[in-house]
This record gives structure tokens, C-alpha cells and sequence, in this order.
């Protein structure tokens, strides 16, 4: 590029007027400062599905989670459900959370839908296996409400129909509960064996441990161990990155002011510019 020809000196090469090279200048500066806006918006755009197809509660349980360890979420909603997604370097450090602590939740049905007219007739067989099933449904859910309970499983054995004379089999269940330490198993137990047995036909609080068996089993504790994030192109400590992107959101701050200030010496030096400030400070001095 070459300057007009009315802008050419006496001397060996052409000579920019000012208004020119200050033009330049601010182009030059304006793409830095894009290049660093581009560069910050994919070090924070890099996503990933964590899960979809959840129910707000659900969600809003991972959030809460995960956003508790330092991980940075965002929850979409769509047609499917509700959607969680998380950083792309956060995904297994999110999935281990999870899955410690016994989330998304299963999903229980209660007699009401077990039970479901659907307008055809079930045979003795299918309605006592629905029976079972809401039965259990119904204490899982119960039991999962208390506190520091993660995973809780019921599986019900209800005695056969007998012919008359025929002692009747008392019933039996078994209980699997998974726990977030700590939790005092000594008094726990008790009262889950209360209310399982209150809530099974047939099955006594005081029955033998081979006919109602509860099994307490610890979730294992998350190693957090270093947390790593990635940034753009580099993968640093979690600490760092923060101060990293801290570092760079100053960094544009900055730039956007020098171009500010680059633009404002820019536009000065215009003679429209030039005409317009003189006739404001003109007026001033005068009415003064």
C-alpha cells in the first residue's frame, strides 16, 4: 500500500499523515484484542453432555454436587429433558462424584402406577409379580430418604398361596443400603429391619437374620488428587487456570482501554473532530 500522492514528502519514501498511521495503529491493536476475545471464548466453550434426559430434581442434585467440588456446570433444557454439561476436562472427576454418591438417582414407581388400569385383564401370576415389585419400589424409596443414604435396594419373597392344612411360609426381604460416611450402622440398622418388616405382609421385626437381612456398604471416597482444566490449548492445575484466566480477562480489560485511548488521540487529530471540540470549548470560553 502506498500513500496518495498529495500525501508524498521531498524526502526518499512517501510520508504518512498522522490520521494515517494512527489508523493503523488502532487496526493493529483492535485485532489483538480480538484474537485474545476469540482465544478466552474457546478456552471456556469446550462442553460436554454429562447427562440428558433427567428430571429438574435430578439435575438440580448434580448441579449442586458437582458445582460443591469446583466444577463449573451448565444445565439446557430441551424436548428430551433437562440436560447437564460440564467441561470436557472435568468429565471423569464429574462421573466419579457421581457415581460416589449414587447419582442420577434410580427411577421408582409406586403401587398407584404399578397398578395402573390399562384396561386387560392380569393373570394371578403377573399381578403378584407387580405387587412385588410396587412393594419394593415403595420401601427403596422410603429408605433412600434418609440422611447420607446414596443406594438403597429391596428385594421382597412373599410365601405361595398353600392348600388349606399346609403351614404357611413366613415372608423374607433382603436390604442393601450404600452410605456416604459417616453413619452410625449400630443405629441404623434397627430401624431399618422396623421398617422393612412393618411394611411387608407376613415378616415379623423380630424375625431371624436368614429371613430379613440388611447389608450396610460405605460408598468409596473420591480421590480429588490434583484438578486439572483444560484452556484453550493447554491443559494446567485448576488453581492456575483460574488465575490464568483471571490474568487474561484483565489483559483484555487493559487492551480494550488502550484502544479507547488509541481511538480518542485517533479521532482528535480528524479535522471534523478538530472543528467540532474547538467550536464546544469556544462556547464554553465564551459563555465563561
Amino acid at each position: 500500500m502506498s500513500a496518495p500522492a498529495h500525501y508524498a514528502a521531498a524526502g526518499p519514501g512517501p510520508a504518512w499523515p498522522a490520521s494515517t498511521r494512527w489508523t493503523l495503529h488502532g487496526s493493529i491493536v483492535l485485532r489483538w484484542i480480538l484474537f485474545c476475545v476469540l482465544a478466552l471464548l474457546a478456552a471456556c466453550s469446550n462442553e460436554v453432555t454429562l447427562q440428558s434426559g433427567l428430571n429438574d430434581g435430578d439435575a438440580n442434585e448434580i448441579i449442586t454436587l458437582l458445582r460443591r467440588a469446583g466444577i463449573t456446570t451448565e444445565k439446557v433444557k430441551n424436548k428430551d429433558g433437562v440436560s447437564v454439561l460440564v467441561d470436557e476436562s472435568e468429565l471423569a472427576r464429574a462421573t466419579e462424584l457421581m457415581q460416589a454418591q449414587g447419582l442420577p438417582r434410580r427411577a421408582l414407581s409406586h403401587l398407584g402406577q404399578v397398578f395402573k388400569k390399562d384396561g386387560m385383564i392380569s393373570s394371578p401370576l403377573e399381578e403378584r409379580a407387580r405387587y412385588l415389585y410396587g412393594l419394593s419400589q415403595e420401601l427403596e424409596y422410603t429408605l433412600s430418604q434418609i440422611d447420607r443414604v446414596v443406594v438403597a435396594r429391596v428385594h421382597v419373597v412373599l410365601p405361595e398361596r398353600v392348600a388349606p392344612g399346609e403351614p404357611v411360609k413366613p415372608s423374607s426381604a433382603s436390604v442393601f443400603i450404600k452410605y456416604v460416611p459417616p453413619l452410625d450402622e449400630d443405629l441404623i440398622v434397627p430401624r431399618i429391619k422396623r421398617l422393612v418388616s412393618t411394611g411387608i405382609p407376613g415378616l415379623s421385626e423380630d424375625a431371624e437374620g436368614s429371613k430379613l437381612s440388611v447389608v450396610m456398604v460405605p460408598a468409596q471416597a473420591v480421590d480429588q488428587g490434583l484438578q486439572w482444566r483444560r484452556v484453550g490449548p493447554f491443559v494446567m492445575e485448576m488453581s492456575s487456570a483460574k488465575d490464568f484466566l483471571r490474568l487474561m480477562t484483565w489483559s483484555i480489560i487493559a487492551l480494550v482501554l488502550v484502544a479507547a485511548l488509541v481511538a480518542w488521540q485517533w479521532a482528535r487529530r480528524l479535522p471534523a473532530v478538530q472543528g467540532l471540540l474547538a467550536a464546544r470549548f469556544g462556547r464554553l470560553k465564551t459563555s465563561a
